[in-house]
């Protein structure tokens, strides 16, 4: 069972970095022998990475379930900061230098690739050598209150573009109100730099 457990372990975790180390907590008590273990993953959602509890599945039926701890190591590279940066910075590649280590051993939320951080803003002031967590960063408005936009209205046989006044903020996929004049507001999906559009 301990071995069916450090096998699966190891190959969920193998994507995750270069080197995986796994070492599981064998049961205490004395229980018969599990027949044909079937280790699975109480919380489907969660990397196989840090302290980890894994469910087992015994005999043909697999009706008989037991619960294993396990810690996983996971060496790999992550992204941190190689300057201090303010509050409201986009983040750039040259912002970023490379780190290897423990991955298990860093925050849970930390963003461990550096092409999700580019183009990203700050959300509060950093420091060098900081791994970033998702709380700290977030998308960069293409939509700006009060910015001037292209509004495209699209069809199968048709394309009409208006510019109009943007009432808030949006990212990319944001739906955001759009003035016309002093009275026309509608409703349109950022879509790109100053650019919004509807579908008809």
């Amino acid at each position: 069972m301990v071995a069916a457990v450090q096998a699966f372990l190891y190959d969920r975790a193998q994507t995750l970095g270069d080197e995986i180390v796994v070492e599981v907590y064998p049961p205490s008590a004395r229980l018969p022998a599990c027949e044909v273990p079937q280790p699975f993953l109480p919380r489907s959602g969660e990397p196989a990475m840090g302290r980890v509890s894994v469910g087992v599945r015994c005999g043909e039926s697999g009706r008989q379930v037991r619960y294993l701890q396990a810690e996983v190591g996971v060496i790999g590279s992550y992204p941190v900061l190689a300057t201090d940066l303010d509050a409201g910075t986009t983040l750039r590649a040259e912002h970023l230098d490379t780190r290897r280590g423990n991955l298990a051993e860093l925050p849970r939320r930390t963003l461990l690739e550096a092409e999700r951080l580019v183009g990203q803003l700050t959300t509060r002031p950093l420091r060098a050598g900081e791994a970033l967590q998702e709380h700290q960063v977030r998308e960069r408005p293409l939509v700006e209150r009060n910015q001037r936009v292209t509004v495209e209205a699209r069809g199968q046989a048709f394309r009409v573009s208006r510019e109009g006044q943007a009432l808030e903020p949006g990212v990319l996929g944001d739906e955001v109100r759009v003035r016309f004049g002093s009275r026309e507001i509608i409703t349109a999906r950022v879509s790109g730099e100053a650019t919004l559009s509807v579908d008809f």
